[in-house]
């Protein structure tokens, strides 16, 4: 029915679940700063130190990238098991049909970010730098070792807390299309500290996030599974960073895969 589409609830239920979306998000960064600190003394008790994240070896680097991520399943965790949601959101072993979605969402993903960059690039507005691709660059074999970092805490920390539960709790307020429009909105502006680069190639870098989001928002509504946007997810960030890594160390065949 329409209205399970565009459910409308009243001013309390509307500003709560704002309210709890944005707080998540926060509350994801705190804790994901909170994991890298914690990442770092562990580290050190090691024998490895780091000065800072720009000089530290590839997998310290990629180590603290995980800690932060880290945060992000235990925000969502935590949010669930405070707001007494444990079946908010569906995860299972993908089918053959999740698997041909998966494909399907990376080909739109592909072609939107080509036509996106197109357009923006007609208009004369550069694109901000994410701070991961920037570091990476420092140092391109970071970008190998964040590969699995991204299948294992970055792709699903995000999903977790961005399509399961902050599309999830927007679903349960105002059904399934304002629910893919808010999370996906809000995924492109969580971005948007990590981002270096002039305040309009920000916009521009938010805004092809955001239209991105919606890919994989509308995959999870289509599939109810949050395994296929994961995987989406995490094999575009792995593209992406071997597009970099080959564009840094001059391996031509693959640098133009992520661009």
């Amino acid at each position: 029915m329409a209205s399970d589409y565009y459910r409308v609830p009243d001013w309390e239920t509307r500003l709560r679940t704002v309210t709890h979306a944005f707080g998540l998000v926060v509350g994801a960064i705190v804790l994901g700063l909170v994991g890298a600190s914690f990442a770092v003394q562990l580290l050190a008790l090691f024998g490895v130190r780091i000065e800072s994240v720009e000089t530290a070896a590839p997998l310290p680097y990629a180590v603290l990238n995980a800690a932060q991520f880290v945060g992000y399943y235990a925000a969502g965790l935590l949010y669930l098991n405070w707001q007494g949601f444990p079946d908010l959101f569906r995860v299972g072993l993908p089918s053959l049909r999740d698997l041909a979605w998966v494909v399907g969402g990376f080909v739109a993903l592909y072609l939107l970010a080509t036509g996106l960059a197109v357009v923006f690039e007609a208009l004369g507005i550069e694109s901000a730098t994410n701070s991961v691709v920037e570091q990476g660059r420092q140092d391109p074999v970071r970008f190998l070792y964040l590969i699995p970092v991204t299948f294992l805490f970055v792709a699903p920390g995000e999903e977790l807390v961005f399509r399961g539960v902050i599309q999830g709790i927007f679903r349960e307020a105002y059904g399934v299309v304002p629910a893919v429009v808010f999370a996906s909105a809000i995924f492109g502006f969580g971005h948007w500290l990590a981002l270096l680069g002039s305040s309009t190639g920000k916009v521009r870098y938010v805004v092809v996030t955001a239209v991105l989001g919606l890919v994989l928002a509308t995959l999870y509504e289509l599939t109810e599974n949050l395994i296929v946007p994961i995987l989406v997810h995490a094999c575009w960030n792995s593209v992406s960073f071997l597009s970099q890594y080959a564009d840094v160390t001059g391996m031509v065949w693959l640098a133009g895969i992520g661009h």
